[in-house]
């Protein structure tokens, strides 16, 4: 049978020692560490992750521009496989006109499935090279909060390291003084004499 009393490393007794002080106070130090510091990590990492996001979408969106171009390239015949749920784009040639300039061409990547003579949104940067759309506000707020979940997980994680490592070599430091004691206790126990 087995009984357990709580809070014996906090009352004072004989058979408590320091080590068992020092594991109580580390006990109450790692809870109060994943409550308040584990949080605030996280919060303070996606408030940083939002405001670097932030400024990288506004400034690819100040640099991008969007088309609505007809897909008049060849269309390959075997389009790649769908790897983890998400469709595949291709390049091809689109055509499409602008204001002022007349009809322009450029090789862009269009979502699979479009055809030939299809209207495509595609997006291009400053320079005239085909690039990814800029990330809309939920993007901006995935990332954040994905930064800051992480970030808590790192932290509660490396704190419960630490605690692992406390209670180490605190078993340890334990261990040493109870075989100290029986030392000094077992020859008055059993009557022999220490060699």
């Amino acid at each position: 049978m087995r009984t357990r009393v709580r809070g014996w490393r906090w009352r004072h007794n004989p058979l408590r020692r320091r080590s068992d002080v020092v594991e109580a106070w580390t006990t109450l130090v790692v809870v109060l560490l994943l409550l308040l510091v584990a949080p605030l990590a996280g919060a303070l990492t996606a408030r940083w992750a939002y405001s670097g996001a932030e400024a990288t979408a506004l400034a690819q969106r100040a640099d991008r521009h969007s088309v609505r171009a007809e897909v008049v390239g060849k269309i390959p015949d075997e389009l790649p496989t769908v790897q983890g749920g998400r469709a595949h784009s291709f390049r091809t040639t689109v055509s499409w006109t602008e204001p002022g300039e007349g009809r322009r061409t450029a090789t862009a990547r269009v979502p699979a499935g479009s055809g030939d003579g299809d209207l495509v949104t595609v997006w291009f940067d400053a320079r005239g090279r085909n690039v990814p759309e800029p990330p809309d506000a939920v993007s901006v707020w995935q990332h954040a909060a994905t930064m800051g979940v992480c970030a808590t997980a790192g932290t509660a994680g490396v704190i419960l390291l630490g605690r692992v490592a406390v209670r180490q070599v605190a078993t340890r430091r334990r261990l040493a003084e109870w075989e100290a004691e029986w030392a000094r206790t077992e020859p008055e126990w059993t009557r022999r004499r220490p060699a």
